[in-house]
């Protein structure tokens, strides 16, 4: 049986479990759920450190059979795009159980829910089926909204269930007729992608289908990713879902969109990506100095780390516009760092809330007196944020920009200026409110994470920043050789390559 399988299944399996334990055992359940995760965290990191990358093709892979009419298989594998995304998913899932205990109302049903998405998030990134592809998205989403109406907190819970239900479910239903559609017109009678992949280099499918097929692709994606203009549902979500929550999905499910254009999109649909790609260089930027400028008007620490995540995700559609070699490798990179960083800064954001009660900026201040390990923490996530060279950050948005820049040489200068300075305002004046300055919480109790456990997925998420920020050819080396064969997929015989397309459009 493959490292993947026994990856996805523990969690899956220790949510069985839990269902089977009485309700009233809540030492029980969050020490099932933090001794499941951790199997996987360490297990990915096992898989993550024997990953061979002069191997071509997948690795871990196993394939069992299910549908066989319609060509459905349980299929998993990893290569270099999706072994970091795992080992990124698993790490953050440990972290987020670890600071699940803010979660003081009907633990179980929580406790089963958070492992659901956590085995659903994996399937989903370990998955070479389209069709266990959405299926394990899917299964990962579900928890997500109930998590907020239930245990999410403010005054717009409700709304912000409502809403993020309502822009998820019609990005993923647009996603899905895609994928149908895709399936159908490739005539391979075959989920697999692999499969798929080889079939449609040899037999493409017709230009009118491809554009067809692309925008449902790339705006059903986008929608779940929060491009620009599809981005509202995001900060409001994050806002009101208990920290773990937010940690998985924008730490990690959200990547499922991006992972979806650059493993199936691209390359599947070549013709109708050149011809789209522009289009979405300019869409980025929306997300890089629109959302910045709003995160810049924000007074509740939550919804500005809200808006600097929908932020982020500009440099990956940037890196994923390029399709080239090195645009695509720095978008994988920012995909894994942003994760660990989105992570920490809502772990960070709950763990505050919960010592002072509120994240309004106005009547918060000098915490990093009381709460000197929190603070310094929370210094480090900010410096990661605002692409801080030693972080995985600076190394993944340095990467999209050199490869940007042959391509789009003005989106590049525009989303530097998003990145560095309008990032890095807001960023340091929301650490000048909340750390520096007079005590706002006066006669409020506050306690530092003193207790090595408490610490623990603090500690680890800095750490694989720090990892990849320092050493990112663990991760590159490994990007090498599948994103040469995307790039490879995406070059149409006869059509004009983006950057030749890009340089005559000026």
């Amino acid at each position: 049986m493959s490292t993947l399988t026994y990856i996805i299944g523990c969690p899956l399996f220790a949510a069985l479990v839990l269902a089977l334990v009485p309700s009233t055992f809540a030492v029980v359940m969050r020490g099932v759920a933090i001794f499941a995760t951790a199997i996987s965290a360490v297990l990915a990191l096992v898989m993550f450190l024997n990953f061979d990358a002069g191997y071509v093709g997948f690795q871990c892979q196993q394939q069992i059979g299910w549908v066989k009419s319609l060509g459905i298989s349980y299929h998993v594998g990893v290569d270099g795009i999706n072994v970091g995304l795992v080992l990124m998913g698993a790490i953050v899932a440990f972290a987020a159980a670890c600071l699940s205990r803010e979660i003081k109302t009907r633990e179980k049903e929580f406790y089963i829910l958070l492992l659901l998405m956590t085995g659903g998030i994996l399937g989903a990134f370990a998955s070479l089926d389209l069709f266990f592809f959405y299926f394990f998205h899917e299964l990962a989403l579900v928890p997500t909204f109930i998590m907020i109406g239930v245990w999410g907190r403010g005054e717009r819970k409700n709304y912000a269930t409502f809403q993020i239900t309502l822009y998820l479910s019609i990005g993923a239903l647009i996603a899905l007729v895609g994928l149908i559609a895709l399936y159908v017109q490739a005539g391979a009678k075959s989920f697999d992608i692999p499969v798929l992949i080889t079939h449609l280099q040899r037999q493409p499918i017709s230009e009118t289908g491809q554009k067809f097929i692309f925008p449902l692709l790339l705006f059903g994606f986008g929608i779940l990713v929060s491009l620009w203009p599809f981005h509202t549902w995001a900060p409001l979500g994050y806002g009101a879902a208990p920290a773990p929550t937010a940690m998985l999905h924008a730490g990690v499910l959200k990547k499922f969109g991006l992972y979806g254009l650059i493993r199936v999109a691209v390359p599947m649909l070549p013709h109708a990506a050149q011809s789209w790609m522009q289009i979405l260089a300019w869409l980025c930027l929306g997300n890089l100095l629109y959302c910045g400028w709003v995160a810049m008007r924000q007074r509740d620490f939550n919804w500005l780390v809200g808006y600097s995540s929908v932020a982020h995700m500009g440099f990956v559609f940037l890196g994923i516009a390029t399709l080239s070699q090195v645009g695509i490798t720095g978008a994988v990179l920012v995909m894994v760092a942003h994760g660990f960083l989105a992570a920490l800064a809502f772990g960070l954001n709950g763990y505050i809330y919960q010592q002072t009660g509120t994240l309004d900026l106005d009547r918060l201040g000098g915490l990093l007196r009381p709460l000197p390990f929190i603070g310094g923490a929370l210094l480090m996530a900010a410096f990661a944020g605002c692409g801080l060279p030693g972080f995985a950050n600076f190394a993944g948005e340095a990467t999209v920009f050199f490869g940007a820049w042959k391509v789009f040489p003005m989106v590049t200068v525009l989303a530097c200026w998003g990145a560095l300075i309008i990032g890095a305002v807001y960023m340091l004046r929301a650490i000048r409110s909340l750390l520096h300055g007079p005590l706002a919480t006066e006669g409020v109790a506050l306690k530092d994470a003193t207790n090595p456990w408490v610490r623990l997925p603090f500690v680890v998420l800095i750490v694989s920043l720090l990892a990849f920020g320092f050493f990112p050819r663990l991760l590159t080396d490994k990007i090498k050789s599948p994103v040469e064969r995307i790039v490879a997929a995406s070059v149409v015989p006869g059509s004009v390559p983006v950057a030749s397309f890009a340089q005559n459009s000026k």
